[in-house]
């Protein structure tokens, strides 16, 4: 996508509307820059350690892997998963607890740079632990 120099004034409700256009692999990236934007405005002297891993801890799981893997499970939940299906979802899953991993090894490394425990950082950072089920 090429990208353009504009100015322009908007107001909250229409940023907020181009917003809601962008596809989901964008938005995400949007908002992990808007989370590391806010995190400077609360925390001005943030090292360039601090914000590149905010920005990791922020990034989502890409969206291909998102949509299919959010299709796989409703299908087990509708118990009409095929074998090969499984197969996947099984993969797929493996997937994206790697990816949490990493989003959790991230905590730690900011935690310890911060010198705070890894469910103060948690606290402050406004992120819940995940609950499965």
């Amino acid at each position: 996508m090429p990208v353009i120099q504009l100015e322009a004034q908007l107001s909250m409700e229409q940023l907020f509307k181009a917003v809601q256009q962008m596809p989901r692999n964008e938005l995400e990236k949007f908002v992990a820059w808007v989370l590391a934007l806010r995190a400077q405005y609360y925390a001005p002297r943030l090292s360039e350690a601090e914000s590149e891993l905010l920005l990791k801890i922020n990034r989502g799981l890409p969206f291909d892997l998102q949509r299919r893997y959010d299709e796989l499970t409703e299908k087990r939940r509708a118990e009409t998963l095929t074998p090969e299906e499984y197969e996947e979802l099984l993969r797929l899953t493996e997937q994206v607890e790697k990816l949490h991993v990493e989003r959790l090894e991230y905590l730690c490394k900011l935690a310890d740079l911060r010198q705070v425990s890894l469910p103060a950082l948690m606290d402050e950072l406004g992120i819940q632990p995940r609950a499965y089920v």
